[in-house]
């Protein structure tokens, strides 16, 4: 088999679920099967849109992000389901859990899709043969449907992966590059969202053939270094590794809420920011970061957006630390104007164990009296590992991980490193 893997180059895999939550569900109860589904939030507020939704439903026109009445129009038969965010863990685990008996070169990116690097794998058969068996396997075994991509690189997969739901499999190749990639929309071609398309449409790039071909010194005077970088991947070309690690990585956390009616009053409105506060910091404490810039976002009543950030001058992680520079920020910036969505973030992490805070004289005595203990952890982690000692906060909220779910955004991977550190892997939707 080794003839049909490359001699130089890799043999890449993008595995992505298809309609994964509306899925589930009819995995879950056969009866949904082959009916117009919709996941969704709330349908009695504001907020409930939809979050993903069935094939069937899509053939009404119904659409992720649709809101629930405009879908409800368009499919009065349509079946409205609210997230159950376990279920969709469970299955997303099972998932990637066959995927690891394939290879250990998997890369989550959420939770429901991922990369492979089978370059290794020739005696499992020939590449084409491990996606139909990978795909055959995740059906059987959990009732589910995904698409696959094979290709020499991630984006290519990406975009492969892409071409054909569901239950497609496609084999993307660079000499396939100038035929099937370049006649596309710039708009269509994985990284490049609406603002920037229309950002290319202003230079008369309109097709991912005409940002391959485009001018190096124009690219970056528009986009910046990112415009050379969508040259490259135009042109088929990502270095980017499989890289199983990468379930570590973030760069922020935040936490927004689309308000149930337009607020304004002040009093309502920071008790908002409490919860947001207690919810970012909920999920710091589970990734042990800490933050030394904190944003705000306000979105008013007429949809106008502001964000707003300060550099703080001691790292912060706990609720009411977040919340004072949230609010802080908020009372500075707010105009009165009634408000719809408030969100809290934050950002430029560190790893709370990594992290040095500036001893200041109100807070010099009680830092000084944890210092020995501190010490000692630090010593105990050095020796034994990371994980040998942590505090207590941090074992319940690992115990306790299951209490929300569905707090905050999903389409988050912070299950997944929970789960990792076990030995497993738990961790948007197409």
């Amino acid at each position: 088999m080794k003839e049909m893997y490359p001699k130089k180059g890799r043999v890449i895999l993008h595995v992505d679920m298809n309609s994964f939550y509306a899925s589930v569900e009819m995995a879950y109860d056969s009866e949904l099967k082959g009916k117009p589904l919709a996941i969704a939030g709330n349908p009695e507020e504001r907020r409930g849109i939809i979050v993903t939704c069935s094939y069937e439903a899509r053939k009404f026109g119904v659409k992720t992000t649709m809101p629930l009445w405009e879908a409800k129009k368009l499919c009065p038969e349509l079946i409205i389901k609210t997230p159950n965010f376990d279920r969709y863990r469970a299955a997303s685990a099972a998932m990637f859990d066959i995927l690891r008996q394939y290879t250990e070169l998997v890369e989550p990116v959420s939770i429901d899709e991922g990369y492979m690097d089978i370059t290794d794998c020739a005696d499992l058969g020939a590449p084409l043969e491990i996606a139909e068996s990978i795909q055959k396997r995740i059906l059987e075994q959990l009732d589910l449907p995904c698409s696959i991509g094979v290709a020499p690189n991630k984006f290519l997969a990406k975009t492969a992966s892409d071409m054909k739901k569901p239950l497609g499999i496609t084999v993307l190749r660079k000499r396939d590059i100038p035929t099937v990639l370049w006649p596309l929309g710039a708009g269509e071609m994985h990284g490049v969202g609406t603002k920037t398309a229309d950002k290319l449409k202003s230079i008369g790039l309109l097709s991912i053939g005409d940002l391959a071909k485009a001018n190096d010194i124009q690219l970056k005077a528009l986009l910046g270094i990112n415009g050379l970088k969508l040259k490259e991947r135009a042109n088929g070309q990502d270095n980017r590794v499989v890289d199983p690690e990468s379930v570590y990585d973030f760069k922020s956390i935040g936490n927004s809420t689309t308000l149930p009616r337009d607020l304004s009053n002040q009093h309502e409105l920071l008790k908002v920011l409490d919860r947001l506060s207690e919810q970012v910091a909920a999920r710091m404490k589970r990734k042990e970061a800490v933050a030394t810039t904190i944003s705000i976002m306000i979105r008013f009543k007429d949809r106008k957006t502001i964000t707003r950030s300060q550099k703080l001058q001691n790292p912060v992680s706990k609720k009411e630390e977040i919340a004072s520079a949230a609010k802080t920020l908020f009372l500075k910036h707010w105009n009165g104007d009634p408000v719809r969505l408030l969100g809290i973030t934050g950002t430029d992490l560190l790893e709370a164990d990594k992290a040095v805070k500036q001893l200041d004289l109100f807070s010099y005595e009680q830092d000084a009296k944890k210092e020995p203990l501190i010490n000692t952890m630090s010593q105990l982690r050095e020796k034994y590992g990371k994980s040998i000692i942590e505090s207590a906060g941090i074992q319940v909220k690992k115990l306790s991980s299951k209490e929300n779910p569905g707090a905050g955004t999903s389409f988050n991977k912070d299950f997944l490193q929970e789960r990792k550190k076990n030995g497993g892997i738990e961790k948007k939707d197409s």
